[in-house]
């Protein structure tokens, strides 16, 4: 394992905010990822002043799949016949990539509104808590409905089964970092956004990584350690 890639995991492992940028042929974005089972409100109030993206959970299909949680294309697909709106909104011509991974939005039972930083630390938390128990759970359909309703304020974005080798957005390589780093495949991530309206470019990401003391890794830097720690 790669120093960086070391000091990547061993931050995760204390809870400490990291960054990724995908690549410049792909969404050309940076996100600030943290394990979600580390997350607090603080953790929540960096990602919407620091970040400014949309704030979502980032789980393994392994995760998704013992939950029944689907991807939102797929209930598009269902439904499309009762409501053809679904049909006609389906991401088929995404720039950037053949599929997105985004599946419902929860908040926790025990949230008021659902979006407040205490809120959403608390749902992201309680649901890598719930997560890292599946092993004990007998039905993870109802365990889930116990603790959480929908639609709410967190987006959960779904990995690909083949992670890196069938898709390379963020939420494949921080799962599979977090795998690799021994922790609960659950992120919570946040794009970072720019003054101009845009991205926040690499350039400035880097800056702000050096300034923060936060490791700033690339996508291929994560998929090639990847691909050593499988063999």
């Amino acid at each position: 394992m790669t120093s960086k890639i070391a000091k990547a995991c061993n931050d995760l492992k204390e809870g400490k905010t990291i960054l990724i940028f995908d690549d410049e042929n792909r969404e050309g974005e940076t996100d600030l990822i943290i394990p979600a089972q580390f997350v607090t409100p603080d953790h929540i109030k960096l990602m919407r002043k620091d970040g400014g993206g949309l704030i979502v959970l980032m789980v393994s299909n392994e995760i998704a799949r013992f939950f029944k949680l689907p991807y939102l294309e797929e209930v598009y697909r269902f439904l499309g016949s009762s409501f053809p709106i679904f049909e006609e909104i389906y991401p088929s011509d995404l720039p950037y990539d053949g599929r997105t991974s985004f599946s419902i939005s929860i908040n926790h039972r025990d949230t008021f509104t659902g979006i407040t930083d205490r809120d959403r630390a608390l749902t992201i938390r309680r649901f890598a808590e719930l997560a890292g128990r599946i092993g004990n759970i007998k039905d993870g359909i109802k365990a889930f409905g116990k603790e959480f309703r929908s639609p709410g304020h967190v987006p959960i974005c779904i990995a690909r089964e083949r992670l890196l080798n069938e898709r390379k957005g963020h939420t494949e390589l921080s799962v599979a970092l977090l795998k690799m780093a021994g922790l609960t495949p659950v992120a919570c991530g946040c794009e970072m956004m720019g003054e101009d309206g845009k991205a926040l470019s690499k350039e400035e990401a880097e800056a702000y990584a050096r300034k923060k003391g936060y490791v700033f890794l690339e996508g291929r830097e994560i998929e090639e350690e990847w691909r050593k720690w499988l063999e």
